[in-house]
């Protein structure tokens, strides 16, 4: 699923260049699930935008579905994401325009489907999406704009849009970093439950152990190196 070769990054730092990952390597097999741990400032967020093709490396290429990114331009990572990824982050990136039931239906809508089919079952979006907030919780909150949710709430509703589309791979950023601890544990537990219930790929960052531990393989990053 995910194939990372000699994968560097390097910034310019007031005249001065900066290395923030180096010689990063690694692979995940479809159906892994797999943690990148490291002290804040080690490169895990970095790391995680790369693989997703929203930044691009100095040095390396990373390889999803067999695709390398770096023959691909911004427009066609994009289609790939969209086929591919599902995003969790730690601050939920939820469209504050959009109420629930929108933010989880907008991935259906960019990944090609039309309001009124999704898939050859002929699904509605609407209650394909509203399947989703169920699964979640949130059945009653379908009309809910993000500034009525709760922390935990827009987690929820995060979840929800990162499964809908059937992804083969879901990358969460400190999914539970903007949560108290049991707000955070009913949401790594839901996490881990909807990923073996689809049987997706995930790839997870965190500074917590136990989380951590909690999945097949742990990768961990010090000072943008992989040690382990």
């Amino acid at each position: 699923m995910i194939e990372v070769a000699g994968l560097g990054k390097t910034v310019d730092n007031g005249g001065e260049p900066l290395t923030i990952l180096q010689d990063i390597s690694f692979s995940v097999m479809p159906g892994e699930t797999v943690a990148i741990v490291g002290a804040s400032g080690s490169g895990k967020s970095t790391l995680l935008g790369l693989l997703a093709g929203l930044d691009s490396p100095t040095a390396g290429d990373v390889r999803l579905d067999d695709v390398s990114l770096s023959a691909l331009d911004e427009d066609q990572r994009a289609k790939l994401r969209g086929r591919l990824l599902g995003f969790v982050f730690q601050s939920f990136q939820l469209l504050p325009s959009l109420n629930a039931l929108e933010n989880v239906m907008l991935p259906l809508e960019l990944a090609g489907f039309s309001r009124s089919t999704l898939g050859p079952a002929s699904v509605s979006m609407v209650a394909a999406a509203s399947e989703w907030l169920e699964r979640v919780g949130l059945g009653h909150r379908l009309k809910h704009y993000p500034k009525h949710l709760s922390g935990g709430e827009q987690q929820r509703v995060a979840l929800a849009r990162a499964f809908a589309p059937n992804p083969q791979l879901v990358l969460a950023d400190e999914p539970t970093g903007n949560l108290d601890a049991a707000t955070g544990q009913q949401v790594i537990d839901l996490m881990f439950d909807l990923n073996a219930k689809q049987g997706t790929t995930l790839l997870l960052v965190t500074h917590d152990e136990a989380i951590a531990a909690r999945c097949g393989r742990v990768l961990r990053i010090q000072s943008g190196r992989l040690v382990g």
